[in-house]
């Protein structure tokens, strides 16, 4: 059981200290979601670890007819999509193909700062830390609390906060909030956009290849043309050399 001073730990160890590629992996996690240091990297891997073995093994047994497999992934799949770290309607091939960034995204620092409530996540790590944040009347001053899709909109200041007040210079002004509202609807327009694109009509897609078809029959046409063209000049010197070789010869 050991010490509860000394608890074990949650998370495991890169298996090798110096890999150049990881470590610059991890530096940009650490700047991009203002993180105090690599060890909230490597429990967000290890919690994600432990949900990817968790599918892997149901999936090799999901074929046999015992209902505890089924409970189970229901289990899984019920979980990771109360944390909205998977949509709905997901299958265990989605828990497989997770980063770790969809883990560190359901971090309280990371939607504190995505609610607007700090203008940056470094600020938004200290406010956290010195409770100045609540989630439904509950004050909570752990950074990496992994928020429910519930609770998303019931983040904001406990009413003790001097951040209530709109004049305080540490508050994010509603200029801030009404921009980063519009970069999220911005950014829906531009996914339905690039769905769009991705999945074209089919009828496009027939019109296209036969267009392709055409110019390729064009091109090699052409190609064949050109060889022709050039075999006949060539047949035409050889004969002209020939009849000046014979010239010679005559004259000799």
């Amino acid at each position: 059981m050991g010490k509860p001073k000394f608890s074990r730990k949650k998370y495991e160890t890169p298996s090798h200290p110096w890999q150049a590629d990881r470590i610059d992996a991890e530096n940009l996690l650490v700047k991009k979601y203002g993180l105090k240091n690599k060890k909230e990297i490597w429990k967000a891997q290890t919690s994600l670890r432990r949900y990817r073995g968790q599918a892997r093994e149901l999936l090799a047994k999901i074929d046999s007819d015992d209902p505890q497999i089924k409970k189970e992934s229901n289990q899984l799949l019920a979980r990771l999509t109360r944390f909205n770290i998977l949509p709905l309607n997901s299958t265990l091939d989605d828990v497989l193909a997770l980063e770790v960034e969809s883990v560190l995204s359901r971090r309280l620092q990371t939607i504190t700062y995505l609610r607007g409530l700090a203008n940056t996540p470094q600020q938004s790590r200290q406010l956290i830390a010195h409770g100045h944040i609540e989630i439904d009347g509950r004050k909570i001053d752990v950074p990496g609390y992994l928020v429910t899709k519930n609770e998303e909109n019931k983040i904001d200041y406990i009413p003790g906060s001097p951040l209530n007040d709109a004049m305080h210079p540490a508050r994010p002004s509603s200029d801030f909030k009404s921009n980063f509202n519009k970069t999220i609807e911005d950014k829906n327009v531009i996914e339905n956009i690039t769905e769009k694109i991705e999945k074209p009509d089919p009828k496009l897609n027939k019109e296209k290849q036969t267009d392709k078809e055409s110019k390729d029959e064009k091109k090699s046409d052409d190609q064949k043309k050109e060889t022709n063209e050039e075999l006949k000049k060539e047949d035409k010197k050889i004969t002209k050399n020939n009849e000046k070789k014979e010239d010679k010869k005559g004259v000799v």
